[in-house]
């Protein structure tokens, strides 16, 4: 399995060899040695696992938690393919406000990486794309919050050709970089 680091300090894109043969092919999206290389220490302890389906042009995020410590993630893409996008939120970081986006996809089986505090979000870019996420804290709804994807300070970029954006009604009231900073509502960077 093949590692790199993000633009998003402590974020990181994994890429196992995918096998195929005649029956399909098999691949392992996780592997904990290539991890805790990668990361610097094992995976966080696995508090829920959830999973979403969305059809083309469904965007979800940009989604994050702030209460102590935050939430990290490891997400892959099982079926279809998806725009994963991480975006650092954490003030103080070396690397606030940058972002960088990974296709993941069930024919490349890669998995991301997303730290406490960084953000996340993607874009379907087929029907029935199914994301898969081990959360190092269960789901809360009232600690998630969110930003809005189409804010001009991030900068964030839908695929060319992808169409009118279908989001929730939440992602689509989500407030902007600076005003979530106005708010205090952005997560504090921590080593």
């Amino acid at each position: 399995m093949r590692h790199r680091r993000l633009a998003v300090e402590g974020a990181v894109e994994f890429a196992p060899e995918v096998f195929h043969d005649e029956r399909g092919d098999f691949a392992s999206p996780y592997q904990e040695h290539v991890f805790a290389a990668a990361v610097g220490r094992p995976l966080f302890p696995v508090a829920q696992v959830s999973r979403n389906v969305s059809r083309r042009g469904v965007v979800r995020g940009v989604h994050y938690t702030l209460v102590p410590p935050g939430t990290a993630k490891y997400v892959h893409c099982p079926a279809g393919r998806v725009l994963d996008m991480v975006v650092d939120l954490r003030v103080g970081s070396p690397t606030f406000a940058r972002w960088e986006a990974v296709e993941l996809a069930a024919d490349t089986a890669r998995a991301v990486y997303v730290p406490p505090g960084v953000g996340h979000a993607f874009a379907a870019l087929e029907d029935g794309s199914v994301v898969c996420y081990l959360l190092s804290r269960e789901y809360r709804k009232e600690h998630e919050l969110t930003l809005s994807v189409f804010d001009e300070e991030l900068g964030l970029r839908l695929p060319a050709g992808f169409g009118p954006p279908v989001l929730s009604e939440r992602d689509r009231q989500a407030p902007t970089l600076a005003e979530a900073a106005a708010r205090g509502l952005l997560p504090e960077y921590t080593r």
